[in-house]
């Protein structure tokens, strides 16, 4: 690995604009949520509430608008371009490749979720006004976190590997993507302010992503010992252990991280083949599942645009605003290491296999996870639903839903490893991605100094502490995502517009 070493001094290659602004962001909010942790919440709420509730529908036109422009890409003449030189073959396996791709982004959240989601759908009367819970508490999970989520993915992570790899780009840059729309611009001041934003939103998933989770890990840790330690506390703990832990993957590249995502992949889809075949739900996990998913399909575009105008539920604005909203944030970072592992697969291979290995897996846990506690629920085994109206507390209720499982013990171990393996893997592609953002050009094959990859460790570290302190609610914790989205929504748009443009003239050179 390369680390600048025999070059001019790093205080020379740093964007210290880049790299400062957001970092004294960080503190000044950290100080925030710290010390006026109500009022805080509420100014947050109240932000959120003109973005995702005035202007949801805007969320809802990128997503559907994403998808659809990553089907086109797919099928037409530009999946043939191969992100590398012409000829080149891909540098992973299609199962390395699809176990890094996967674990990078949101594996963790997709394994908390994948719990808990029907349960708060179910308690949402919107779901009454739809049916009934056996129909649509396990049709909105599946839509909610598969194709047009990881559209937002796929068609970003080909425009970064066209840049990195076809057209040999040094800036490793959100802005850097827009320049075949933005020309001279991109080094001006609409260059800057895209990076910018781009870091924010890095910094603003990666604070909901650990805050909504992690805690779920202290519930499990206080259930396999039978005690009860205060969740924000040992949260905090947790998140600044397991940062260690990632900065050791870190620092030890690429390499690690494919050896770590594989071992998450393995201890994944062993618990989801546990949980299917010796749960005792087996055949109405299938057959739920399996109608679950011909409800989604049959009826994605009008999911895909509902917007509630009178608002009698605000299920659209409480839910599918918030998660594409959640996927936008975190599109600042796991494209680009998407694009960088994509290395001599064409735009075709890219788009379709990480449909194909990343939707897979995800419609696999939310079926296997989701509908084995569905299935206890609907057959009267247990009343997961009435305790979740209670006491709102989806974590000890997780832990609740593994204790009626076989040898629950030993499922708690595995799924509180499996989740730090997850976010290991997230955390070290947000980080190394962060630290190319620190750099103004990075060569081909040029990693960032080690001592810039710490720095970015320790400061996605500091939000989400922040906010768990502060107690944030579910409401307040998607606030940040779909707050820092809105500007996010704008980029991608210009981002894939600047691909198709320079794709096209890159094909017509060709002939």
């Amino acid at each position: 690995m390369n680390n600048n070493s025999n070059k001019k001094p790093i205080k020379k290659q740093v964007d210290w604009m880049i790299t400062l602004v957001p970092f004294l962001l960080i503190v000044v909010l950290c100080v925030l949520f710290f010390f006026m942790p109500d009022q805080s919440n509420a100014v947050l709420s109240q932000i959120r509430y003109f973005f995702g509730n005035t202007f949801g529908t805007y969320y809802l036109i990128i997503g559907l608008g994403i998808f659809l422009v990553s089907i086109y890409v797919a099928v037409s003449k530009y999946g043939d371009i191969v992100l590398g030189d012409p000829g080149e073959k891909p540098k992973y396996s299609f199962f390395a490749w699809g176990s890094m791709m996967f674990t990078c982004g949101l594996a963790a959240d997709i394994l908390f979720y994948s719990f808990s989601e029907w349960f708060m759908y179910a308690a949402d009367p919107h779901i009454a006004e739809m049916g009934s819970i056996q129909d649509w508490a396990s049709v909105y999970p599946i839509f909610h976190w598969s194709l047009i989520p990881w559209g937002f993915y796929l068609v970003l992570a080909v425009a970064f590997g066209f840049m990195l790899h076809v057209r040999k780009r040094k800036r490793q840059k959100y802005s850097e993507a827009c320049r075949p729309v933005l020309g001279k611009h991109t080094d001006g001041i609409a260059g800057r302010l895209i990076d910018l934003l781009a870091v924010i939103a890095l910094l603003a998933g990666t604070a909901t992503t650990f805050s909504v989770a992690t805690p779920l890990m202290v519930d499990i840790i206080n259930s396999l010992f039978g005690i009860q330690l205060n969740r924000s506390v040992v949260t905090a703990v947790i998140l600044v252990i397991t940062c260690f832990i990632y900065t050791y993957s870190l620092l030890h590249g690429f390499k690690g991280i494919s050896i770590l995502a594989k071992a998450c992949i393995y201890l994944f889809f062993g618990l989801l083949a546990y949980v299917l075949f010796f749960g005792g739900e087996t055949r109405y996990i299938i057959e739920t599942g399996f109608s679950s998913l011909g409800r989604m399909v049959q009826n994605f575009f009008e999911l895909a645009t509902a917007t509630d105008p009178q608002r009698t539920t605000s299920f659209p604005q409480n839910w599918t605003i918030y998660y594409w909203a959640y996927w936008m944030v975190w599109c600042v970072a796991a494209p680009f290491f998407i694009g960088n592992i994509s290395r001599g697969r064409t735009v075709r291979q890219t788009i379709l296999g990480g449909y194909v290995f990343g939707v897979g897996s995800t419609i696999m846990s939310f079926i296997i996870l989701g509908n084995y506690s569905l299935g206890k629920q609907m057959n009267g085994t247990a009343d997961f639903l009435t305790k979740y109206k209670e006491t709102g507390d989806a974590y000890g209720l997780i832990t609740d839903i593994i204790g009626t499982m076989p040898c629950a013990p030993l499922v708690l171990v595995v799924v509180l490893v499996t989740m730090i393996a997850f976010y290991a893997t997230s955390f070290d592609s947000i980080a190394l991605t962060a630290s190319c953002y620190s750099y103004h050009v990075l060569e081909e094959g040029e990693q960032p100094h080690r001592g810039i990859q710490l720095m970015w460790c320790i400061l996605l570290i500091l939000l989400p502490i922040a906010l768990i302190f502060a107690e944030s609610s579910m409401s307040n914790l998607q606030s940040v995502s779909i707050v820092s989205a809105f500007p996010i929504g704008f980029i991608m748009v210009l981002i894939v517009w600047s691909f198709l443009k320079d794709a096209k003239k890159y094909m017509k050179g060709k002939k």
